[in-house]
């Protein structure tokens, strides 16, 4: 197999070179590229040129170059191809390539034959089926185009490969092995590899990518004023620039002058001034019939509670003194909760987008764009996955294919999924989906699928030829269906086909080393020869990340990083499909193209810290800044699927709006499938997605909750929102100009004017310290500006500020080659990270199981707002975990970053002046939530202690104690049914959220708690695993896993809880039966506290209970310990005759 080595090692991209390169201008040394051969078992063979010299002895010779002018005689030969062909077959070839590399390791491009076992036919896709090579001996494909035609650069079509076109090129004087006649063209790139010269990095010399890209985005005005003959093209200009010609010109002169060649000398005709400028966006108020009421409630409780509590404190309960006082501090506590969950919900909005005007304004022809292709800025969609077993490959690949399927502007796209596992079967997974894509995409474009997930669509319980006008709509979607139903055979399919493989070439491989040792030893016993057991790709060669049996540098701890690029990018004009194409349904006149899709696995070793979910997001941030640079990311997690094809222009256009580039994300809510129709344990939580979520975005916006977020790049960049208001000196500094203090801003260069990083000094940041902070990549720092001005609002009203002009992001994208996924390899090696702010101040935030909320509070805390975006059709859809145990360690895990977040420098108490009130407040309940798990515990107790010591937590049940009582009830009930009127939420599911907010709080959050203060006092860390994605073991019901049970420590308290309240009523009852003097009034008051716990708990005892006919041994035991314990307490209540004390000689405290 062909591979290419890159030798890019740690000491090249150090921060000493580095550095120095940047301060004396100098562009930095580009990885070498080498060629070699990989055996069937994954050993490398180098034959390159730089091997050649250094037998030769390179200080024997001296390299030299000699230029020669052009004449008429020596013409330049690239001059007459079209230059990017040689580019587009570098492609071919990265696409076809498994990159692999990392620390202390060379950088290899190992050529992949085939991906999967099954055929690929689309040519986007690796190891798509070609024409051989007809070079004698070698078994390569032939170049191909994005049709999959066959690129034949001699006029005689002689087919040929990539790899021997190159040694034709380089060894054979340009000769055409066909019919012996020289290239009539060549490319610089090629013969930049002769005489073992390093391949350069794509930006040419002189000039680094980000200024050529922004060069290319500014001026193209000056690519209009020339025709295809180079001369200027009058006619053009005047037509598609704003240039005058003198009276009568269309663009009229601003005050009758005509200008002296400057750009803002000719104004806007009237029509255009006078046509009324459309928002993308609007904000939807609540009505005040609804808020006012809303408000003046929380006013009166607050109020109400305040009284409460001050009658409270200032009569005591002299009878029981320790009950009082343990009421006391859980109210008091109770009420402080409410206040910081209640005050952040005073501005609740709704939003709403025009997708119409988007359209209108970017995807439009104009003045500035008068093809009318799209000026939308591009995405680069994460997803992340870790461990197959827990997360089926067949739903991320359903995820995957759904997000190919987007409605949104193919060469604009761009999915990374990260496989944090290193799973080959994830990997061949992922290559099946691609595959599956070329059916499946097209089919959805030509139908306008909605919802765009295969295993979705073809399960939906609604007719699915409902408004669908097109005559070939069945016969389609029935071969697609046939499509689909062998597809998940194949991938439910893999593990075995893996195994199968992997045992076969283990088996050939025992053989070959029996083989070698008896030709070794002749007479000699043979010994059993151990081999080790790797796991086999479907080329015949080891995959290098993680195998089935784990071996040395092939553990989910310890292997290489792997890139592979499964689509590699589309081309820039739209791809009709024809009517002679071989396709199992007809897609004339449809799209063909999909988007980049890249399968991305980062280096792990030991002895590092690799940072969880973290430190994949934040390694894929680095990888796609190189592969794709969009200046906006969307993450998902592997199980949330794209709902709705537009949810992406959705979210643009809050991005693309007036002020939308202080935003720094757009979060979505979370919807999920698969959850029971009575939603026992609040799965769906909609009082949080609908009721908290909307009242945050009417202060600064919504907290990140980990997946259905659209990031602003430059914001995950930890950089400041533009016009952020300066509430220090010297708190914010510009990272990318080198100007002295006290310089005015107007000297900044236009695209680095946006990028301002706050810092604790005054000393702003210069170029040297941008690798302490990014890292020692400059193509990464280099990719940051243009992130930032491709991201900015278009600048077509005056009040939009850092806008960018119409049309600048229409120029064809870079098309990738070798050098680029090397050093993408490079930045997701384990050692990068080192000594940088990734994870730190850049990235996704490390420290914290909810990663999440810490990057959104960091975000925030710099000033920048987020935005909440529910649409009318649910954006993305995903599972929840409907078992108990399943959702107790959920809710663990997220209240224990909650009390890691409390414990850390992320408290909202610290939070930097930029950040609103009621955003902090909102923030600090955050983090203290868990804790209230304490006085909840301790509150429901309170009933049974109550019970049991005849006491309760007043002196007497006077009016006064029952109308506060009623008051606080009743307004809560009010506030209850208001927060349903706005949000749109129903009573049931409030209810759902009261009783599960009783669960988690006497079992997960507490944990929690306990888990969080040995994390601070003693050092202990905390490890959670994975929640599984897959059902239950019964098939034919959909809700198997709702009745399994399983136990865990955390249903402790609850069913401790629900024992002692049930044996408290009844000793009660039976107390106050048998009482001289029964005292109705205290039995009344504590009964009704202990039916207020029990209901609360109800879904939790249902949960123990399982399935009807399947009831689980442990209830029967805890059953029977409840029957005996009420038996031996009637007992000893039970006065014996003629008695009137209870129980004898038993006394109750």
């Amino acid at each position: 197999m062909a591979s290419k080595s890159f030798k890019a090692s740690r000491s090249s991209l150090s921060t000493t070179s580095d550095v120095s390169d940047s301060i004396h201008n100098k562009p930095p040394l580009p990885p070498t590229v080498t060629f070699g051969r990989r055996t069937s078992s994954g050993r490398y063979i180098s034959y390159s040129r730089d091997d050649l010299d250094s037998e030769l002895g390179s200080g024997e010779f001296m390299n030299y170059t000699v230029h020669i002018p052009p004449t008429p005689d020596n013409q330049p030969m690239e001059g007459s191809m079209d230059p990017s062909i040689s580019q587009k077959v570098e492609e071919q070839y990265v696409s076809n390539s498994l990159f692999t590399g990392g620390f202390n390791s060379v950088t290899r491009a190992h050529l992949m034959d085939k991906v999967i076992e099954s055929e690929t036919s689309h040519p986007q896709m690796a190891g798509a089926k070609g024409s051989s090579c007809a070079i004698l001996g070698c078994d390569a494909k032939v170049m191909s185009d994005e049709r999959g035609a066959d690129i034949l650069p001699c006029e005689c079509d002689f087919k040929i490969c990539r790899d021997c076109y190159l040694d034709a090129v380089k060894t054979g004087g340009g000769i055409c092995p066909g019919c012996k006649e020289p290239y009539k063209a060549l490319d610089l790139d090629e013969l930049a590899v002769e005489n073992g010269r390093p391949l350069p990095l794509p930006p040419p010399a002189g000039m680094s990518k980000m200024e050529r890209r922004l060069s290319l985005m500014k001026s193209t005005k000056s690519v209009l004023m020339r025709s295809q003959t180079g001369d200027f093209d009058h006619n053009r200009w005047l037509f598609e620039t704003r240039g005058t010609y003198g009276y009568g010109n269309a663009i009229w002169p601003k005050d009758g002058v005509f200008g002296n060649g400057k750009e803002d000398d000719a104004s806007e005709p009237q029509e255009l001034v006078s046509k009324p400028w459309r928002p993308l966006t609007r904000k939807l108020k609540i009505p005040a019939a609804v808020l006012s009421p809303y408000r003046l409630l929380i006013f009166v409780r607050m109020v109400a509670l305040g009284l409460f509590l001050e009658w409270r404190v200032t009569n005591k309960n002299e009878d029981a003194v320790w009950l009082w006082g343990m009421s006391v501090v859980c109210e008091i506590w109770f009420a402080f909760s409410w206040l910081l969950d209640q005050l952040p919900k005073l501005c609740p909005i709704n939003r709403s987008t025009d997708l119409n005007v988007l359209k209108e304004k970017f995807e439009t022809p104009s003045p500035n764009n008068p093809t009318g292709k799209s000026d939308l800025p591009g995405i680069d969609i994460f997803v992340s996955t870790a461990d197959p077993e827990k997360e089926p490959p067949l739903v991320t690949a359903n995820t995957i294919l759904s997000i190919l399927a987007a409605d949104y502007p193919v060469e604009k796209l761009a999915c990374y999924v990260s496989d944090d596992g290193g799973a080959l079967l994830t990997f061949e997974a992922m290559a099946e989906a691609a595959s599956f894509a070329n059916m499946w995409v097209p089919f959805c474009r030509k139908h306008d699928i909605e919802p765009r997930n295969p295993e979705t669509y073809f399960n939906l319980k609604r007719d699915p030829y409902k408004n669908k006008v097109r005559p070939d709509f069945v016969k389609d979607r029935r071969r697609v269906k046939r499509e689909y139903d062998e597809f998940k055979v194949r991938i439910n399919g893999l593990p075995d086909s893996i195994r199968r493989r992997s045992d076969a070439y283990h088996a050939r491989e025992e053989i070959k080393a029996m083989k070698l040792q008896r030709q070794n030893r002749d007479d000699e016993a043979v010994e059993t020869v151990k081999v080790p057991k790797a796991t086999w790709m479907a080329d015949g060669t080891h995959w290098p990340g993680t195998w089935m049996n784990p071996g040395s540098e092939h553990s989910k701890g310890d292997h290489a990083g792997i890139i592979q690029v499964m689509l590699k990018p589309p081309s820039d004009e739209p791809l009709q499909s024809t009517a002679d194409d071989t396709r199992l349904i007809d897609l004339t006149d449809v799209d063909i193209r999909l988007p980049l899709l890249v399968y991305v696995s980062r280096e792990k070793r030991p002895g590092y810290d690799h940072n969880k979910k973290a430190g994949a997001m934040n390694a894929l941030v680095r990888a796609s800044a190189i592969m794709s640079n969009g200046p906006f990311i969307l993450n998902l997690d592997c199980d949330h699927y794209i709902y709705n094809s537009q949810a992406m222009r959705e979210g643009m256009c809050f991005m693309m709006d007036r002020g939308g580039d202080r935003i720094c994300y757009v979060q979505f809510p979370q919807r999920f499938e698969g959850i029971d129709p009575s939603d026992r344990y609040a799965n769906h939580n909609t009082v949080f997605f609908d009721v908290n979520m909307r009242a945050l975005d009417g202060l600064q916006g919504p907290v990140y909750v980990g997946t259905g977020c659209l990031f602003r790049r430059i914001a995950l960049y930890g950089f400041d929102p533009p016009r952020s208001k300066e509430h220090h000196p010297g708190c914010c500094s510009c990272c990318f100009s080198r100007r002295k203090k006290h310089v005015s801003v107007a000297t900044t260069p236009e695209e680095n004017r946006a990028l301002r990083m706050g810092d604790s000094d005054d000393e702003e940041m210069s170029l040297s310290l941008l690798p302490k902070r990014f890292g020692n990549s400059n193509f990464l720092i280099d990719s940051i500006p243009v992130a930032e001005f491709q991201g900015r609002p278009l600048a077509d009203h005056p009040a939009v500020k850092n806008g960018r002009p119409p049309g600048a992001l229409t120029i064809p994208r870079e098309l990738l080659d070798a050098s680029t996924v090397a050093e993408a390899i490079s930045v997701i090696s384990c050692w990068y990270e080192d000594k940088t702010e990734w994870g730190n101040r850049v990235g996704w935030i490390y420290g914290s199981v909810t990663e999440d909320v810490v990057t959104g509070y960091r975000m925030h805390n710099r000033g920048w707002k987020s935005v909440y975006c529910v649409t009318k059709r649910d954006a993305f859809r995903g599972t929840a975990p409907i078992n108990l145990t399943d959702r107790l360690h959920q809710v663990l895990r997220w209240a224990t970053g909650s009390v890691e977040i409390f414990f850390s420098r992320n408290n909202a108490l610290l939070a930097s002046p930029r950040m609103k009130l009621l955003q902090r407040v909102a923030y600090l309940n955050v983090g203290i939530y868990p804790f209230t798990s304490i006085f909840l515990i301790v509150y429901c107790f309170l009933p049974a202690l109550s019970l049991f010591s005849g006491q309760f937590i007043v002196q007497t049940l006077n009016v006064t104690f029952l109308t506060y009582l009623l008051v606080i009830t009743v307004t809560l009930c009010m506030l209850a049914v208001l927060e349903i009127k706005w949000s749109g939420i129903e009573l049931e599911e409030w209810w759902r959220n009261e009783q599960f907010w009783l669960i988690g709080g006497t079992s997960a959050h507490l944990a929690a708690v306990l888990q969080g203060l040995l994390k601070v006092i003693a050092g202990i860390e905390i490890s959670f695993t994975l929640t599984s994605k897959s059902g239950g073991d019964d098939i034919d019901d959909e809700y198997a896993d709702l009745y399994v049970v399983k136990w865990t420590s955390l249903m402790i308290p609850p069913i401790t809880i629900m024992m002692t309240n049930l044996i408290a009523i009844a000793v009660a009852f039976s107390r106050t039966i048998y009482s001289v003097l029964p005292q109705w009034s205290r039995l009344l008051g504590g009964v009704f506290f202990s039916f207020w716990v029990l209901a609360h708990l109800y879904p939790f005892a249902k949960g123990l209970m399982g399935r009807r006919g399947r009831t689980p041994t442990i209830v029967f035991v805890w059953s029977g310990l409840i029957a005996i314990t009420i038996s031996l307490l009637w007992v000893a209540i039970s006065p014996p005759s003629g008695s009137t004390q209870i129980g004898g000689s038993f006394e109750f405290p």
